[in-house]
């Protein structure tokens, strides 16, 4: 049941099975006491229902629980930082690091020789000071954690049941946006423990997660039913192959991994040697090999699809360089030649000989052509389509004649793309926007105002603006107004005016502690923000360099600190480890003090994390920062600054492309930290173009929260808002913890 209190720790509860929850009583017997003692120290209370399901617990499923938050919070791994009590400035140099190397380089005696091989000669660094070697950063000692319980504000846990898992469950398939990286880890988790239940899949990439569970327990056969068109199969194929839900090309992934194995050393053959080994790698690692018995399976869920095959091979056409790729390796036209595969050799041979209509291609022409009609009469066919393409067209046909075919299927369009609109309309007609994007598998890159929006004056541009916003939530509040209720009150949490809705900006990494949204801001409790970073859990010892950076910005200046600037203002650095010990890993710190930030003028901190070693970010890191109302120590035995307990909100670097990630922004002035993931192509902190960040911040301001759509629908259906929550209609922060619940407000 590990699975399920995984799951249930990120909705903040802790999962009881039924049977041991009839057996709870009222008196706290003592290993329940225990119990709760140390999820104190770990800086998690209980609730009164999780305190008395408790009770019926046994000793060992207790301690079952103790280890999956130990766990979480990482409490066996290796907290010490490269120096003692870095607090205190260590008085290093760039002479000690000089004088170190032509010692070493030069073969001279005197000094102190470290476990490395490195000697620190005399009067440099003051070795008393550090865990490891100062001159190469590798790690010697390790040291666990010293200070629990320092915050003594608990996250306190709720009790969740069976029904509760089940119902999770369901809205998972469900949701009507698209599930990130913890949904669908958290969905896995539960299709490997629970029945599939009888629920409709909304969105694509859910169903392929569905399909690799029916796929593992040996039932493909029941996948044909979920397969509606080509695209999914390869989809799926796509995601078993390389782990990605989305069709990333194969040359984005080997362009990707080039990157990130390109050093900033200015040597050139040192660069040449460690460009070329990837490339070959990298090709290697995403050739496509398969037995007959999955290439016999595949051959069956293509031949069983039910559309016909003209409209199968337009559907791949798209991704025609990746089929035939995959189509040889599979051996498919060795299977269409069977008996009961005629639609198979039908499909292959018309997308072999071309002989298919590109839905696409006819509406590039249309539109070139300047033919509004027939592009509107074909947009109208994909509403989804017509929605994403909106605004371009609007600029590009003019903005009557495109809102008035647009508003014949606006009622067709999904929920979630109506918000899309609404929320970005003032973002895109604006001449001097520069918009972040992030393309599939790729790192946030700067779009430049349509070039189109010169042609319209700003009074244009505004009425535009004003007639998509109209246009959105008239088809909203017609869709809520239609949806029947006796209700009469509604009460709204008022977080929930803070916490935006689940539309795009998904996270690719997973959240073991309660899942946070892109955009989420978190309160400080007091003056002293603490950044951690931990790397290398259950690998062995070896070179791997990454760095934890923050980068400050001023009114007309920046600044940074990172292991090239151990302390600037309102930064302190804890030392950078460019080696981790065998299997325990090793963990770096940034100390921020907010006053000092504020009196000195800062705007925004930026909390970073980056790959100098060759390569993406290692999997398993976890990043985060640590927030108390009361002082965080710092051992001055070993230097260890975790605290579990303090810890507000972390993340855990799984897979990906990732060079660099930006995974928060302090917002020194409100004293408050915003929750965002923003990958970009970076060895260092100096790399990251702060531009995109702001960009990303403005996108995230202009999105519609989950209070501003509670109130629409209230407005819609004549509901009452009250200030209790003894109202009809109830919403509340611990509601929202459920994101796949909240698409449900979205009515297709």
């Amino acid at each position: 049941m590990n699975n399920i209190l995984q799951v249930a720790l990120r909705q903040q509860a802790i999962y009881i099975p039924s049977a041991a929850a009839d057996k709870a009583t009222a008196n706290m017997n003592a290993d329940t006491a225990v119990l709760v003692a140390n999820m104190a120290k770990l800086g998690f209370g209980v609730a009164e229902p999780l305190l008395r399901a408790l009770q019926g617990t046994d000793a060992t499923y207790q301690a079952q629980i103790l280890d999956q938050l130990r766990e979480v919070m990482g409490v066996k791994l290796n907290w010490a930082p490269l120096v003692k009590n870095w607090r205190v400035p260590t008085g290093e140099t760039v002479t000690d690091h000089l004088v170190t190397y032509f010692t070493n380089l030069l073969g001279l005696t005197g000094g102190t020789r470290m476990a490395c091989g490195h000697l620190i000669p005399p009067h440099t660094f003051p070795l008393e000071r550090y865990n490891g070697c100062p001159f190469c950063g590798m790690p010697l000692e390790t040291a666990a954690i010293e200070k629990y319980g320092q915050n003594k504000k608990l996250r306190v846990l709720e009790l969740w049941t069976m029904d509760n898992a089940v119902q999770y469950l369901e809205n998972l398939l469900g949701s009507k946006t698209a599930l990130d990286a913890t949904q669908q880890d958290s969905l896995q988790c539960l299709l490997a423990e629970l029945p599939l239940p009888d629920v409709k899949i909304a969105m694509r990439e859910t169903t392929i997660a569905v399909i690799d569970a029916l796929v593992k327990q040996g039932q493909p056969e029941k996948a044909q039913a979920l397969f509606t068109t080509a695209t999914d199969i390869l989809r799926y194929l796509w995601y078993k192959h390389t782990g990605f839900l989305q069709l990333v090309a194969p040359k984005t992934i080997i362009k990707r991994q080039l990157r990130n194995c390109t050093d900033l050393r200015m040597v050139t053959h040192y660069k040449k040697a460690h460009k070329q080994i990837p490339k070959t790698s990298q090709a290697a690692a995403l050739k496509l090999k398969y037995g007959r018995k999955d290439a016999l399976t595949v051959a069956q869920w293509i031949n069983g699809l039910s559309m016909d095959a003209a409209h199968i091979c337009a559907d791949m056409h798209p991704k025609r360089q990746m089929w035939v790729r995959f189509i040889r390796a599979l051996r498919l036209p060795e299977y269409s030649k069977r008996a009961g595969f005629e639609q198979l050799q039908t499909i292959l041979d018309k997308f072999y000989r071309e002989d298919y209509n590109v839905w696409q291609g006819r509406l590039d022409q249309f539109r070139l052509r300047h033919d509004a009609a027939s592009t509107f009469y074909l947009l109208q066919q994909r509403p989804g389509l017509f929605a994403r393409s909106l605004f371009a067209n609007m600029l590009w046909f003019g903005p009557e004649v495109t809102l008035e075919a647009f508003a014949k299927v606006a009622d067709k369009v999904p929920a979630r793309l109506l918000f899309t609109l609404q929320m970005y309309a003032g973002y895109y007609f604006d001449h001097d926007a520069v918009r972040t994007v992030r393309p599939l598998g790729g790192t946030a890159k700067q779009l430049s105002a349509n070039k189109l929006l010169w042609l319209y004056k700003d009074q244009e541009l505004e009425m535009m603006q004003q007639a998509v916003t109209d246009l959105c939530l008239e088809a909203t509040r017609k869709r809520f107004a239609a949806t029947a209720t006796d209700l009469q009150t509604m009460y709204i949490d008022p977080a929930l005016y803070q916490i935006p809705l689940s539309i795009g900006d998904r996270s690719e990494q997973i959240q073991d502690l309660p899942a946070a949204l892109m955009g989420t801001r978190f309160e400080l409790q007091g003056n002293n923000i603490r950044l951690f970073m931990q790397w290398g859990k259950g690998l062995p010892a070896q070179h791997l360099d990454m760095d934890l950076s923050c980068h400050i910005s001023y009114t007309g200046r920046t600044d940074y600190c990172s292991f090239s600037r151990l302390q600037t203002t309102g930064c302190l650095h804890s030392g950078d480890i460019r080696s981790i010990p065998n299997n325990v890993g090793t963990a770096e710190y940034i100390e921020l003090d907010v006053d000092a930030l504020a009196h000195a003028g800062a705007r925004y901190v930026t909390f970073t994390c980056n790959a100098f070693s060759f390569g993406s970010l290692v999997p398993e890191m976890v990043v985060g920062w640590m927030d108390s109302r009361y002082k965080m120590d710092i051992s001055e035995k070993t230097g260890v600054a975790y605290d579990p307990s303090c810890v507000q909100h972390q993340v855990r670097i799984t897979r990906g492309l990732a060079k660099g990630l930006v995974f928060g922004v302090l917002d020194v002035a409100a004293r408050n930290i915003i929750w965002l993931e923003l990958p970009y192509e970076g060895q260092t902190i100096q790399q990251l173009n702060n531009n995109n960040v702001a960009g990303l911040l403005k996108k995230l301001d202009h999105k519609l929260s989950i209070g501003q759509l509670l109130q629409i629908k209230a407005e819609a259906q004549q509901l009452q808002l009250v200030d209790t929550a003894e109202a009809d209609e109830v919403y509340t922060a611990q509601w929202a913890r459920d994101t796949a619940a909240v698409t449900q407000l979205f009515i297709d």
